[in-house]
């Protein structure tokens, strides 16, 4: 009698990967760097603490002969204070980037790679990137696009071996796509409310912003990437200052946001361009024409709501999408967000923290693949 064979899984006791001391303790050391936006001593005091309850180190390789490491790769360096005191310690360009690859791999790396380095759009023609496929020749197609192998067999069996001969008819180019360009701004709000009620909402914010950033500059050059932040106003930020981003004591004037984002991409020279917006609250600040500021944290107000959603309909005119990501489940907040997505004709996620970063991945990929006339 032969025996049945049986297909399952064979499961087995897991081996953590093979890590040097420096690395085991680096993965956990960005990770802190993150959350206390750069505070060098903050991170160090923290993974102490790690270190006396899960017992990271050796005494052969200590968290003083980590901190030493950092310094001889050149992650860290030592900087003397304002006041001429002190060995105060600093992030290296070195170290910001390698946090902003981190927070990529952590984001994105389960998602799949687009080996092209680029995003196509649908639309086909004299593009930069061949598809594989095969179109009649159309006057202005180069000579360099005409393949020759295809060309000749068309002309065989169209004219025969005896009479051969090619005519424009026999011709068949390889069609290709266009490549899209987009210039996207990132508006972060740093209001109060992003660290209330219990919840750190501006780290993860903070590490989808590196990532998208890592993501477009290593993956996308071409495409463009500004990122601001908004609170009683609104402000550009650099690539290199995100770590070190931190809420402020600030209401939420989206209107400054959006007035800031759709002028930096007035500027810009792309087709594509887009906005999206990471918000935990509601709008309850607008600047005046006199400099002054009208605020009002209770409800929605009817006049500052208003502007939002005049500038809505202005990003629209301007073929401005909005996605709109809002962290808070509020369901009153839900409907402001509903009616400005609408005056837009743009997007809206209602999300708590967790996926944010694969949304707005998604839906930057889906973006880029439009092409906005």
């Amino acid at each position: 009698m032969e025996t049945s064979r049986r297909k399952g899984f064979v499961f087995s006791t897991y081996q953590a990967p093979n890590l040097s001391p420096f690395d085991k303790l680096f993965e956990i050391f960005t990770e802190l760097i993150t959350h206390t936006s750069g505070d060098f001593d903050e991170a160090i005091d923290w993974l102490r603490q790690l270190d006396k309850e899960y017992e990271l180190t050796t005494p052969e390789y200590t968290i003083d002969d980590f901190i030493e490491d950092l310094k001889k790769k050149g992650y860290i360096r030592e900087e003397i204070k304002p006041d001429g005191s002190g060995d105060g310690v600093t992030l290296s360009s070195k170290m910001e980037q390698n946090i902003r690859q981190q927070a990529l791999k952590q984001i994105f790396g389960k998602l799949k790679r687009s080996g092209s380095g680029n995003h196509r759009t649908k639309h086909s023609g004299q593009g930069d990137e061949q598809t594989g496929e095969y179109r009649e020749y159309r006057f202005g197609d180069g000579l360099e696009k005409i393949s020759l192998t295809e060309s000749i067999r068309n002309a065989q069996v169209n004219n025969g071996i005896d009479s051969f001969q090619l005519t424009e008819e026999d011709l068949v180019v390889e069609d290709s796509r266009f490549k899209a360009q987009m210039s996207t701004v990132l508006m972060i709000d740093i209001s109060h409310s992003m660290i209330l009620y219990g919840e750190d909402r501006i780290t993860p914010a903070k590490k989808v912003a590196m990532a998208l950033a890592e993501l477009i500059t290593t993956r996308y050059p071409k495409d463009t990437l500004d990122i601001l932040v908004f609170g009683n106003d609104a402000w550009p930020i650099a690539i290199k200052d995100l770590p070190y981003l931190q809420v402020g004591p600030y209401h939420t004037n989206t209107v400054a946001g959006l007035q800031l984002a759709m002028d930096l991409l007035r500027r810009k020279r792309n087709t594509n361009k887009q906005i999206f917006m990471i918000t935990d609250g509601k709008p309850s600040c607008i600047r005046e024409s006199d400099g002054t500021y009208y605020m009002n944290s209770n409800g929605l107000d009817d006049y500052i709501t208003e502007k939002c959603y005049t500038m809505a309909a202005q990003a629209r005119k301007l073929h401005i999408p909005i996605t709109t990501f809002m962290i808070a489940q509020d369901s009153y907040l839900q409907r402001f967000v509903r009616e400005f997505t609408e005056a837009n004709q743009g997007k809206a996620f209602y999300t708590g923290l967790k996926g944010l970063g694969e949304m707005i991945f998604e839906d930057y990929e889906t973006n880029r693949k439009k092409r906005v006339k």
